[in-house]
């Protein structure tokens, strides 16, 4: 990657969000993958199928480069939310295998058009955008979602860093942090006591 190519920066970016998300669903049952660990309901496979959906949308007909994706939960008539989780008879395999579909369609427009190509997003307000401003809208929405990704794999086995190779964590071993957290609640708890 050179480091004067925009569009090789920020296509370097979104390529290591998309690796994030996914590695968070490794080695973990089809349960965990699936279940809600927030009110709102935030899920490992349900974050993929949202960031799978989202991709096919603005870089397929955004600028006018259709997919052949059947989303029916962004049919009329779906329910709210519909991408924000699996149903039972979504396999992880096909919601993974949707969010490559996706990466392969989004790169290959990526590829063909430059970074001041224009295209309409139907659902904002002003829907003239660039390519650019795609790209870096997806590279934010997406390293966004590995931000909730790490949270709720942390929640489910305490898994964290950014990838397998690269923790990317300050600090020690689980008694490091361990000691770390205690530390933190005695003086959160301290903070409060002193308000009264």
């Amino acid at each position: 990657m050179k480091p004067t190519d925009p569009k090789a920066d920020l296509h370097h970016y979104l390529k290591a969000a998309r690796q994030a998300v996914v590695w968070k669903l490794d080695g973990l049952s089809e349960y965990d993958i699936r279940r809600p660990l927030t009110p709102t309901g935030t899920n490992l496979l349900g974050l993929v199928k949202h960031l799978a959906s989202v991709e096919l949308g603005y870089f397929g007909p955004t600028f006018g480069r259709p997919h052949d994706e059947s989303l029916p939960w962004f049919e009329e008539g779906a329910e709210p939310n519909a991408d924000m989780w699996a149903t039972a008879d979504e396999s992880r395999e096909d919601v993974l295998g949707l969010y490559h579909r996706a990466w392969a369609h989004a790169d290959a427009t990526i590829e063909a058009l430059p970074l001041d190509a224009m295209g309409h997003v139907a659902w904002w307000e002003n829907g003239e955008v660039t390519l650019q401003r795609i790209m870096l809208h997806l590279t934010a929405e997406t390293h966004r979602h590995a931000g909730h990704a790490d949270i709720v794999r942390e929640l489910i086995d305490g898994t964290v860093g950014l990838r397998q190779d690269n923790g990317n964590m300050d600090g020690g071993d689980e008694a490091w942090y361990r000691d770390y957290r205690d530390r933190l609640e005695a003086s959160a708890r301290e903070a409060q006591a002193r308000q009264g």
